[in-house]
Parts: structure tokens; C-alpha cells; sequence
């Protein structure tokens, strides 16, 4: 198998790297190459197909797929010198291919911000649109083109950058979220070793004392020894009670996660975050379930509902675990897309169910589960936890 040469590899910070970490396909952007089709139709208006035409194309459209394909790879800092490029190469066309008035509008739209502001963009758009006057008006083209290309890049040039600046805006959030989720579940694991240790060594020490007491006494006094023997019965029921209890904060850290992660998304957001956990012990897959659609609300409410306030409740109804997402957005009808069918498939798939309510005040999303209580379940003593911003 060939190796893919290393100047096709996206670079970290690159628009195809961003797309990517959106969970995207790196083959999004191409999309935009279907406009290079005015390429091929401009000679239509323009003096028709010659074989002047042909083999220009054929020399100058690699390039520009090439130049095209590193403005999406190339690094941050590097990607503009790739779009100035193009639209250098479409300026210097000008008097001999008119079709090259599309390269130059590529590569005034795949200019990116880079490290600088978006006012420097625009200085840049202007500059090359002024290059592109004057060589055009020298050429002798129409006033209709000297009007159209100008107003069309800068338009297309200011959308396209605040696109790109919102896409990598949400990339780095995403990152961060990871990353809280990531630091959480740490902390979790990090505090339920501390308590096993200290728990662990203190009852195992004392099983081991009372063990060799127990030995010494079996003959000299055997009920005092029965007693001891009892004693460290009594002491190891108790130690598995409470790594049971231990175990459940670790089942427990990916829904914490998540709410961790949510209160970040929203309070970043303006949106003030409050929940309330009920002590429950959830199988893996249940928790699995809770926190993907958490996830799902939360989103939901940070891009659309326009929420002031949200609230999450986690509690015991009946025979159920029931989870509730509360907000007072705009509310409304909810269109049935991938994300709230595949909550309510996972949701099913596990017997239980999905309620989403959506009025003038808001929005109330209700995941049931049935409560499993078998014999190797526990439930940790503990009082209820809440938590508000």
C-alpha cells in the first residue's frame, strides 16, 4: 500500500483537523468545489470553447485543487498564504483565461482569520480586490464584472471567516468538555483509591489482628476465641458493605461528568444550571443511557431553546429511575432528528421510556428506566445531593 505523502496529512490546527473534532467527515469542505463548475460555463459568455481554453484548464486546474487542498490542510498560520496564492494565480490569468475570475474568487473566500484579527481580513479582501480591479479594467472587462467580483467576495469573504471562527469556537469548546469529562471521571477513580486504601488497610489490619488473637485463644479459651472469630466476620461484612458503596461512586462518575460538563456548556452560556442527584446505584448500561441524554437535552437547550435557567433532577419514582431536564426557553414543536430518536431508541432498548414536553414555557425532557433491585444491587446510605451555580 502506498504512503500517503506527509504534506497531505491536516495539520492540527487546520480547517480539516477543526472539522474532524466537530465529528465530521474530513471531506466536508470539498463540498464547495462544486462552484469551481463556472470554470467550465464561463466560456459560454465569454468567447466560447477554443483550444486555447482547453489547455489552460487542463494546466491551471490541478494547481488550483492543489492550492485548494492546502488552504484546508495547511497549519493556521499557513493556510492564507495558499488562498492569497490562488487568487493571485486567477489575477495574472485575467488577460488570457476569463474563467480565471473563479480562482480568484476561491481564494479570496478561503481566506482564514489566522492569528489575526477579522479587521485585517477585510484589509486583506480589500487589497486583493483592488489588484483585481486594476489589472481587469486595464484587460478591458465589463463594468458588470468590476462591480459583481468585489461585492461577491467580500460578502462571501465576511460570512465565510465568522463561519469559520463559530466552527472553531465550538471545536475548542467541544475540547474542553472532553476535557472536563476526562479530569472528572480522574477525580472520581483518584478519590474512591484514597477511600479503598484507607478503608482497606484499617479492616484488613484489624482482620489480621483478630485473627491471630483468635489463634492464640482456640485452645486456652475457646469461646473468647469464638467470639474474636466472629468479630472478624462481623468486621469483613462490614468492609464489603463499604467497598460496594466505594464501587458505586466509581459507576457514578460518568453521569457526574456529565453534569459537570453541563454546567460548564450552559453557564458559559448565560444559563443558569441547577441539579439535584438522588444517592440510586445504576447498572453501567443505565448510566450509559442517563448521560448520553443528558448530553443531548443540554445541547439542545445552549443551541435552541434560549434558556435563561435549566434544572436536572435524578430520583426514584415508583419502580422507575426517572431523569428530568427542565428549562424556560422558547419551547415549541421539536422536529424527531437523529439525536432525539437515537435517545429514545436507547432509552427503549433498555424498557423504558421517553417523555418530551414543549410549551410556551419551556421544555420538560423525562427519561424512565425500571429500577433494578437484584440481590448483588446496593444502594449506599447516603442523603441526598444537590447542587446549584
Amino acid at each position: 500500500m502506498m504512503r500517503k505523502p506527509d504534506w497531505l496529512t491536516p495539520a492540527p490546527d487546520s480547517a480539516v483537523a477543526n472539522t474532524i473534532r466537530r465529528g465530521k467527515s474530513a471531506w466536508t469542505d470539498g463540498i464547495h468545489l462544486l462552484w469551481s463548475v463556472w470554470i467550465f460555463i464561463t466560456p459560454m459568455f465569454s468567447g466560447g470553447y477554443t483550444w486555447r481554453w482547453l489547455w489552460l484548464t487542463c494546466a491551471t486546474y490541478p494547481v488550483f485543487l492543489l492550492l485548494f487542498a492546502m488552504t484546508l490542510l495547511a497549519p493556521r498560520r499557513a493556510a492564507g498564504f495558499w488562498a492569497v496564492g490562488m487568487a493571485a494565480m486567477g489575477t495574472a490569468l485575467l488577460p488570457v483565461y476569463p474563467a480565471a475570475i473563479s480562482y480568484f474568487v476561491f481564494g479570496c473566500v478561503m481566506l482564514r482569520p489566522g492569528s489575526h484579527s477579522i479587521v485585517w481580513q477585510m484589509t486583506r479582501l480589500l487589497l486583493l480586490n483592488a489588484v483585481f480591479l486594476a489589472v481587469a479594467s486595464r484587460v478591458g472587462y465589463p463594468w458588470q464584472a468590476l462591480v459583481w467580483v468585489p461585492v461577491m467576495t467580500m460578502i462571501l469573504g465576511i460570512v465565510i471567516t465568522i463561519e469559520r471562527v463559530n466552527h472553531e469556537k465550538d471545536a475548542a469548546l467541544k475540547l474542553s468538555h472532553d476535557e472536563v469529562r476526562r479530569l472528572a471521571g480522574l477525580a472520581e477513580r483518584e478519590r474512591i483509591g484514597r477511600d479503598l486504601h484507607d478503608l482497606l488497610g484499617h479492616t484488613l489490619s484489624l482482620v489480621a489482628l483478630k485473627s491471630e488473637l483468635a489463634g492464640k485463644l482456640v485452645t486456652s479459651d475457646p469461646v473468647a476465641a469464638r467470639r474474636e472469630i466472629h468479630e472478624v466476620t462481623k468486621v469483613a461484612r462490614e468492609a464489603l458493605t463499604q467497598v460496594r458503596s466505594a464501587v458505586t461512586g466509581i459507576r457514578a462518575a460518568g453521569l457526574a461528568a456529565e453534569l459537570a460538563s453541563a454546567r460548564l456548556l450552559l453557564e458559559t452560556d448565560a444559563i443558569a444550571f441547577v441539579y439535584t442527584i438522588v444517592p440510586v446505584l445504576l447498572p453501567p448500561a443505565q448510566e450509559a443511557v442517563f448521560a448520553m441524554t443528558l448530553r443531548e437535552a443540554v445541547t439542545n437547550i445552549q443551541r435552541h431553546a434560549r434558556a435563561r435557567s435549566a434544572q436536572v433532577v435524578l430520583q426514584v419514582d415508583g419502580r422507575d429511575v426517572l431523569l428530568r431536564i427542565v428549562d424556560d426557553g422558547r419551547g415549541g414543536a421539536i422536529a424527531p432528528g437523529n439525536g432525539l430518536c437515537g435517545m429514545r431508541e436507547r432509552i427503549e432498548a433498555l424498557g423504558g421510556r421517553l417523555r418530551i414536553d414543549s410549551g410556551r414555557q419551556g421544555t420538560c425532557v423525562e427519561a424512565r428506566l425500571p429500577l433494578q433491585t437484584t440481590p448483588d444491587r446496593f444502594a449506599p446510605d447516603v442523603p441526598d445531593a444537590a447542587a446549584a451555580s
